[in-house]
């Protein structure tokens, strides 16, 4: 095991506003582990240790020196970072099962552009969903477990050199026998998903960019103008089977990348991890889409969040962001 860090510290980053009795006004940030290129997608265990995406983008990171994306664990008693999977075939959102299995979103860049499970026991890594109808995924980009027991995926492509072979990028559930089926063809490109306490409704972060799904056939400078921007919500049938989507919270007009992770809290309460505004942070909204708070992350671009509970059962929330993995205090 090759250690990278320890222990947090306290940043500069902005105070918390309008979040009483979830998130005191004097927390502040924490920062848990500068990694190498691009953090993302976080998931911990029954232990509180916490794991996360380290992306090395081929094209726009060179501080990696030709490393290969990995996945970071965070141990929550020693306060130390180590390195857990190296190549970890380009890992993004992650999830961890109640089995203790960690699912793995692996992306495109020469990723593995699929989806596997870790089991928690032997370290075995088992492939979950590579294709679909015949042809490989775009960029498997986030993931998680729905009502039903039965892992969903979203399939962009934001990066990478590998040719496109998906039409649609989609989100995707991976069914009881292994197979693949198609449960949303509009999100237009969806990112970051996460179901509602009741497991009524799934909300998607779309957030089309309009950048070039296959570098071998457009110029990687090309004009890009956005397209839909938005936090989309999709009722849930008992039979599984998604309804109509519904626009919950629109940024059609904001100068922004769009909305990146998702998060729900036990009261409802939907996280959104939004970067390239002018005030970058992890927006807080209650169920009707209604803004009720803002953790604001200064120049840090956050990309994803989770709620970890310590070993001495202290309340997190963990935040990608940047190159690191950051901490505040919840109530």
């Amino acid at each position: 095991m090759i250690l990278l860090g320890s222990a947090a510290h306290a940043t500069d980053l902005p105070p918390p506003s309008g979040l009483a009795g979830i998130i005191s006004d004097d927390a502040r940030w924490e920062l848990v582990h500068s990694a190498v290129c691009f953090t993302e997608g976080i998931a911990s265990d029954r232990d509180g240790n916490v794991y996360f995406s380290d992306i090395t983008s081929s094209s726009d990171c060179a501080s990696s020196g030709q490393q290969d994306g990995a996945i970071l664990k965070y141990d929550a008693q020693s306060g130390e970072t180590s390195v857990f999977r190296s190549p970890s075939g380009q890992s993004n959102g992650l999830h961890m099962t109640d089995e203790g299995d960690l699912l793995v979103a692996q992306g495109a860049d020469y990723g593995g552009r699929r989806v596997s499970r870790i089991d928690g026991e032997t370290g075995r890594s088992h492939i979950l969903a590579h294709s679909y109808q015949g042809r490989r995924l775009n960029s498997p980009n986030d993931l998680t477990v729905g009502p039903d027991g039965l892992v969903y995926f979203s399939d962009p492509r934001y990066a990478g050199y590998e040719s496109v072979e998906q039409p649609i990028q989609g989100i995707y559930r991976i069914e009881e026998d292994g197979s693949v089926s198609l449960v949303v063809a509009d999100a237009v490109k969806p990112n970051g998903l996460a179901f509602s306490p009741d497991g009524k409704t799934l909300y998607v972060a779309a957030a089309n960019d309009n950048n070039s799904l296959d570098y071998t056939r457009h110029a990687k400078d090309q004009p890009v103008h956005v397209g839909l921007m938005a936090v989309l919500e999709y009722p849930v049938a008992e039979d599984g089977t998604l309804g109509a989507r519904k626009p919950l919270i629109d940024y059609a007009g904001v100068n922004t990348y769009g909305p990146d992770g998702l998060n729900v809290d036990e009261e409802g309460n939907i996280y959104v991890a939004l970067f390239g505004v002018d005030a970058p942070g992890i927006y807080v909204y209650d169920a009707a889409g209604k803004e009720i708070g803002r953790l604001p992350t200064g120049e840090i671009w956050p990309t994803n969040t989770a709620f970890v509970t310590d070993p001495d059962g202290h309340d997190y929330l963990y935040m990608t962001g940047g190159s690191n993995l950051y901490r505040i205090r919840m109530e």
